[in-house]
């Protein structure tokens, strides 16, 4: 179960965090997290209850890969899960084209398979079956060290 987006005050917040809390550890859910929540609104749900999100769902893909707050998730132990991956990124990119042809994958595989390449979940969405297909084919490759540089430089 998640947040899905962060209540207008802190206090709010950490009530509704509460909540969750007791639903999980009444066994009524596995794990429960946030969406859309920024760093500090995660520090103020660690500090007032010391459990921590066991995942925030925040849009991402390249162009808005930012290597500190994926970084600030890890120290936190909150998995980043990006939302939005595709629709958030120009699939025309030469970079990405280049990338794609070199592994016989389309550059949304591309973005996906970057996704997965850095620890991050990606939950791309279509209802198109030959799109979710392709999707969930992505573990045939993996992006070589310069190719991930490639690829996080596109939110330069």
């Amino acid at each position: 179960w998640l947040i899905h987006w962060p209540p207008p005050d802190a206090r709010t917040s950490i009530a509704s965090w509460r909540e969750l809390l007791a639903i999980r550890d009444a066994g009524l859910a596995r794990a429960v997290g946030v969406s859309n929540y920024d760093t500090a609104q995660l520090d103020e749900l660690i500090e007032a209850t010391g459990d921590a999100p066991a995942v925030n769902q925040v849009r991402w893909g390249p162009a808005l890969h930012d290597p500190a707050r994926l970084t600030e998730h890890r120290t936190r132990d909150v998995v980043l899960e990006g939302y939005s991956p595709l629709k958030t990124t120009n699939l025309s990119d030469p970079v990405l084209i280049e990338i794609a042809e070199a592994h016989q994958a389309t550059p949304g595989q591309v973005v996906l398979r970057w996704h997965i390449d850095h620890g991050i979940v990606a939950i791309p969405k279509s209802a198109t079956p030959s799109r979710i297909r392709e999707n969930f084919d992505i573990f045939g490759f993996s992006l070589t060290p310069d190719e991930l540089r490639r690829v996080d430089a596109l939110s330069e």
